[in-house]
């Protein structure tokens, strides 16, 4: 599949982009390039592939699971202590979608 100079016209009109014929020609001799690496890719024979997420086969290196962080209650209080409103120790909100 190849692109005409009137296609790549039309959809710059489409993407309200302005093209000159310079970068109309650039534009399609690009896009006729990609669509040649398409049809190529389609041609070659998969039957067989296993899809995967990733072209190599890697592990996540995962840190540690463990706490990191203090009981906060003491610090939570003193920024609730500045909130217009406080409930139970959440801060209270007005509804802002009925």
């Amino acid at each position: 599949m190849s692109l005409t100079p009137e296609q790549v016209h039309r959809v710059a009109h489409l993407a309200r982009i302005e093209l000159s014929e310079a970068e109309a020609h650039d534009t399609l001799c690009h896009l006729n390039e990609i669509f040649a690496l398409i049809e190529t890719m389609q041609a070659v024979d998969t039957q067989g592939v296993e899809p995967m997420a990733h072209a190599q086969d890697v592990a996540q290196r995962l840190r540690p699971d463990r706490v990191s962080e203090t009981d906060q209650l003491e610090q939570r209080t003193t920024f609730q202590a500045v909130a217009p409103e406080t409930e139970a120790g959440l801060y209270l909100v007005p509804k802002v979608i009925e």
